[in-house]
């Protein structure tokens, strides 16, 4: 059995939906990592123990529950990285 954060693959799923809709910011792997990093320090944790299998099913079900959520955080993430990005 594996554990698995939900609202990280959660954040992983949504963050390129979300950035496509924002044209003007930038989408190079340093800012779109920390705004990963930010969205997920703003959200709880939300672990699950499956079997690879099982997962998917388990992860469809919580999905609805959090979804709004995880936009709301990679949405704010977005704005506090827009406004001080540290790639170069």
């Amino acid at each position: 059995m594996t554990l698995y954060n939900f609202m990280e693959i959660g954040v992983k799923n949504h963050i390129k939906v979300v950035l496509n809709k924002q044209s003007d910011m930038c989408k190079c792997q340093q800012c779109v990592d920390d705004i990963s990093a930010i969205a997920l320090n703003n959200l709880p944790p939300k672990y699950i123990a499956r079997d690879t299998g099982e997962i998917y099913s388990k992860l469809s079900q919580m999905e609805n529950q959090f979804t709004v959520d995880i936009i709301k955080e990679i949405t704010k993430a977005i704005n506090i990285v827009s406004k001080n990005p540290r790639h170069e």
